[in-house]
This record gives C-alpha cells, structure tokens and sequence, in this order.
C-alpha cells in the first residue's frame, strides 16, 4: 500500500502554501507525488453547466475532461473516499500521497499551526509525525520553521519513502483491498516479471498495472 501523510491544521495555517513548496521540493529530489484535497463542500470542482457535470447528472460514473494541459477524471460519489482508497483509482506510478486535510483519518500528520492561532494541536499526539510552526511547542515531535521546506521533505523521505518495501505488490478485489502473504506476494512478482516482455527502459520494470474484468 502506498505510503501516505496528511498536512492538516486549523483554517488559514498555509496548509496549501506547504503543500506547493513541498510538492516542488520532493519533484527535484525525483519523487513523484499525488495530492488528495479533503472538500466538505459538493461540485467544487465540477460545477453546474458544465459538461462533465450534466454527463453526471444524465447517470455517468465516471466523467474525464482531456484538454492538450492537463486531464481531469469526475466520479461520482455517495459519501467521502479514504485516501488509500483513492490511490486505487490512480493508475500512474508515484511514491506518495500528500492529503490536504483529513484529520479525522490514521494516516501520519504534519500540523501546521500559526502563532496567532494559539499552541493547542488538532492532531492527536500518535499520529503527529512533525508540527510547522512560528514559535517553539512543547510537543515530542520534530519542529520545523514554514521556511525549512528542505528539512520537511527531508523528514519525509526518511521516514516514509525510504521505508516502503521493496518489490511491494497491491490486490484489489471488486474494489477491495485484499492483504495477501510475503510468500505469494514474491511469487507474484516473480512469476510477473518473467512474463512480460522486456522494457525499453534499460530492461528496468519501475511499475505494473494490470486489470482484470470478468463477466458474471
């Protein structure tokens, strides 16, 4: 399962001035990210009149928007998706989910936090991996300046990034999640990569995807 952290924090923190800065820091260290922003508001994106929402509305699951920039996918929903179940929905290869919100969720936390916003922490203590902040907290994390963006994504990297398996392999079943044992998830990759042909890329396979449909 891909890794993923949440930068969370009170309204108006630089939640989203983080996430630029950090997402084009970890670019240059050659990392691909993917950004998950948490809305509680309905077509935030998709608005009425547009294309892709009278096709939403007409009963379409899925809506994709392709312009010579830049492709954007709609689907519609009943209620919130997890993170880790939105990465099963993103079939480009990347080492990392950055999230815009969810702090109700288990993943790893940065808070960021302003001086004018006080010292109370939104993030329960378990799941706070670092704090961005003006001035000194009495919290047992690493502390970072908003400007120390090097040391953020540092922090990142090491104890995330590094952290994830080598030849890691993902199961979705009808949509879930399946854990499966070390043993078959080498077999898996073995018996994988013997079978497809070799890449262009120096014969160097970085990621697979593979989808299977089958009628009732």
């Amino acid at each position: 399962m891909h890794s993923i952290i949440s930068i969370v924090g009170k309204s108006h923190s630089g939640k989203t001035t983080l996430l630029e800065s950090l997402i084009a820091e970890l670019k240059r260290r050659d990392y691909k990210v993917a950004i998950v922003k948490h809305s509680h508001h309905a077509n935030d994106l998709d608005t009425a009149s547009k294309d892709t929402w009278r096709f939403t509305k007409a009963g379409s699951e899925i809506s994709v928007i392709n312009s010579l920039d830049h492709l954007a996918i709609y689907r519609h929903t009943e209620n919130y998706f997890d993170p880790q179940e939105i990465s099963k929905f993103i079939i480009w290869d990347y080492d990392l989910i950055l999230t815009e919100g969810f702090k109700g969720s288990n993943y790893p936390k940065i808070e960021v936090l302003r001086n004018e916003q006080g010292e109370e922490l939104i993030t329960n203590p378990e799941q706070l991996l670092a704090v961005v902040t003006d001035k000194p907290l009495d919290v047992d994390v690493p502390q970072f300046s908003r400007d120390d963006i090097a040391g953020i994504a540092a922090l990142i990297e090491n104890t995330m990034i590094n952290g994830q398996k080598e030849n890691d392999i993902d199961l979705i079943v009808n949509g879930v999640y399946t854990p499966i044992s070390p043993p078959l998830k080498d077999l898996l990759v073995r018996t994988l990569l013997a079978m497809i042909p070799v890449p262009q890329n120096n014969g160097e396979v970085k990621s697979l995807h593979i989808s299977l449909r089958r009628k009732s």
